[in-house]
């Protein structure tokens, strides 16, 4: 089966998704993880993409960045996954594949489902019942937005400003957005309007396609919601075919 087109442009936002062969662990102790950090740091001075959110878990990592004209995407994960599995080898004495197939990449539209995606993916470990709380993990972006560490790898959110007056009022209003069913599995991640203009552009429809038959007697996903920010008032709530975002403060 030939490979789906990369989409490309030319500086845009992307999530990146890479797992390990057969859902093997790639990540195996601290040492592990600050290595691929490290990897990060370095290609972060070459490429200048701005990392705005992430989340590395024992077998699959998850990316939000956004590229620059100086980033090379292919390029740049090419070297990071290259480098990575090279670590991976000498320490483990490991050989076979590492990475299962290549990465995915979901282009984002820059407003409010940035937000919301990268605290999804924060989210993770949580979901995983790997820990109670996402500050519990700390390879992942989660921290530096509720103020407990400064991650100099991480940029901050564009619409985290949009959260309070004050530094302290962002943080407790990030922790009160919780997040539940995102489907991932695209290639558009945005409002109705940028989801068809990125369709028309690219001439690539946004549901990503999978290998094999499909499955017998299984609902399809629920389509994504459209979120949105609060007023003054009570607690909101948007709820559309599963989508559901919540704000434990008032956000304007």
């Amino acid at each position: 089966m030939p490979r789906s087109a990369r989409i490309l442009p030319e500086q845009s936002i992307f999530h990146i998704m890479a797992r390990g062969n057969n859902r093997q662990e790639i990540f195996k102790d601290k040492e592990d993880f600050e290595a691929y950090i490290y990897l990060l740091k370095l290609y972060k001075e070459q490429h200048l993409f701005n990392l705005y959110h992430y989340c590395l878990m024992n077998n699959h990592l998850h990316l939000i960045l956004e590229t620059t004209p100086s980033t090379n995407l292919p390029k740049l994960m090419k070297q990071i996954s290259l480098s990575y599995v090279h670590y991976f080898r000498r320490r483990y004495r490991y050989y076979g594949h590492f990475w299962q197939g290549r990465y995915k990449s979901l282009l984002i539209e820059k407003d409010i489902y940035l937000l919301t995606c990268g605290k999804y993916i924060e989210m993770n470990p949580v979901r995983a019942k790997m820990v109670t709380s996402p500050e519990e993990h700390p390879w992942s972006s989660y921290r530096t937005y509720i103020g407990q560490t400064q991650d100099r790898l991480v940029t901050l959110d564009p619409l985290f400003e949009t959260l309070g007056k004050t530094e302290k009022e962002r943080q407790e209003n990030y922790q009160g957005i919780l997040i539940e069913e995102l489907d991932l599995n695209k290639r558009y991640l945005g409002t109705k309007t940028f989801i068809k203009a990125m369709e028309e552009k690219f001439g690539i429809a946004n549901q990503r396609g999978k290998i094999g038959r499909p499955g017998k007697g299984k609902e399809k996903r629920p389509l994504l919601g459209v979120p949105f920010w609060g007023r003054q008032g009570r607690k909101k709530r948007l709820t559309n075919k599963g989508f559901l975002v919540y704000f434990r403060y008032t956000i304007i």
